[in-house]
């Protein structure tokens, strides 16, 4: 039987996290599926949907001393899984603003409010320690037109909160 599993790891950066996971993983007989490798300030993250016949307690055991190596924290997560199961955005969201508390809450909430639904989202934080900024870029899925989005983070803009949001064109063929 394929089992699916969501991986988690975590630890400071450094080089071979990625070399060292994948091939515990390939040794093992499991196969990659979607994924998610980033730095975020000195840690590395990765999320992977791996599948194999292994149970979830032997994809731990073998990840656990590679992770123990690593410094890594490690997270085995049964899942439903699947391939070729991508949805393409159809809006892009870019937020950039003075970094405070709730700008991520306050914008995704109002994109919720509205049937947005996030795929994918990047932040950071820019300017000087005296004047941070925040920036931010969602993709998603709009259920609604693009004005009643703009409409309703107008509130937003007024708070001085930039919203922009732009349609993204896809080609099929």
């Amino acid at each position: 039987m394929n089992h699916w599993y969501m991986l988690t790891l975590t630890g400071a950066d450094r080089p071979g996290i990625v070399a060292r996971v994948t091939q515990a993983l390939f040794e093992q007989g499991m196969n990659l599926g979607e994924a998610s490798m980033l730095r975020l300030g000195g840690n590395f993250t990765i999320m992977m949907m791996v599948s194999g016949e292994q149970e979830a307690n032997a994809v731990e055991a073998a990840l656990r001393p590679v992770a123990g190596e690593l410094g890594l924290s490690l997270h085995v997560d049964p899942m439903d899984g699947g391939l070729h199961r991508h949805v393409v955005p159809n809006l892009m969201v870019r937020v950039s603003g003075a970094d405070r508390a709730g700008i991520v809450a306050r914008v995704t909430g109002v994109l919720a409010e509205n049937g947005f639904n996030i795929l994918d989202l990047e932040s950071d934080v820019a300017g000087t320690s005296e004047r941070p900024v925040y920036l931010m870029q969602i993709a998603g899925i709009a259920t609604r037109p693009l004005e009643d989005l703009e409409t309703a983070l107008a509130p937003l803009r007024e708070e001085g909160i930039e919203v922009n949001l732009s349609p993204v064109e896809t080609l099929v063929g």
